[in-house]
């Protein structure tokens, strides 16, 4: 199953529009006035594209939007309070926006079937307007929602690096703050490495940052390989809290 964003045909799409792109915390702002344009990259243009070349790989890829058959539903997202116009995030298990009858369940009958689900991060509020989600919070909640053994967030560099440019093979979530926290690791990567330790704290299950440049790197991962950064969930104690 993919979940994918589209940052950098966006930009260029808004660019050509005479549209600035703003970012805060890795985040992309979506005033009201661009939602419409995102939506049509990111659902048009990359959705098709993706579809188009697994297709032609023999992969039954089916295109689809986060909230397509009731999958889920997306809510506002405010980081700490700050309206970034159009973003959002989806919802959890006990936010009452949550439709229990179809949650992730047109994603499991097409796996069930042999199709491969290819989820823009386009999805819509309760009362059907679009939402921009961020790619790697979106993959992040489709990993918990299906119970996924193992969440891989591809980008353009081998994963998260130290100080020094080295990859750091291995962390947990007190790791990526503490790296947050003293500036190791810094615009987009935050909200990837934020959502990989989510997924991973979530699940109990490992979220792996790796490059898509990597391909032995990821073709190992079914043979229990270790490409890029591996997030580790916590410890838990026998009462259920983290260690």
């Amino acid at each position: 199953m993919l979940v994918h964003g589209g940052g950098a045909a966006v930009d260029a799409h808004l660019a050509r529009l005479g549209m600035t792109s703003e970012r805060r915390a890795g985040l992309r702002v979506t005033p009201a006035e661009q939602i419409g344009e995102v939506v049509a990259v990111l659902r048009g243009a990359v959705n098709t594209k993706l579809v188009g070349l697994l297709c032609a790989r023999g992969v039954a890829a089916v295109g689809l939007g986060l909230s397509d058959g009731g999958a889920c539903v997306c809510t506002k997202h405010e980081p700490e309070g700050v309206d970034l116009g159009r973003v959002g995030t989806v919802a959890g298990e006990t936010d009452p926006a949550t439709p229990r009858p179809t949650r992730g369940g047109l994603w499991r009958e097409l796996l069930a079937t042999g199709h491969v689900p290819v989820l823009c991060s386009i999805g819509l509020d309760l009362v059907g307007e679009p939402l921009n989600v961020n790619a790697d919070d979106a993959a992040s909640a489709v990993a918990d929602i299906l119970h996924a053994s193992l969440l891989v967030l591809l980008t353009d560099v081998p994963g998260v690096l130290d100080a020094d440019g080295s990859i750091i093979e291995s962390t947990d979530r007190d790791g990526i703050e503490s790296r947050i926290a003293d500036g190791t690791i810094a615009g987009g990567m935050i909200p990837k490495a934020r959502a990989a330790a989510a997924s991973a704290e979530a699940s109990g299950v490992p979220t792996v940052i790796a490059s898509w440049k990597n391909l032995d790197g990821l073709a190992s991962l079914s043979a229990g390989g270790h490409p890029g950064t591996r997030i580790t969930p916590r410890r838990r104690t026998p009462a259920g809290t983290h260690a």
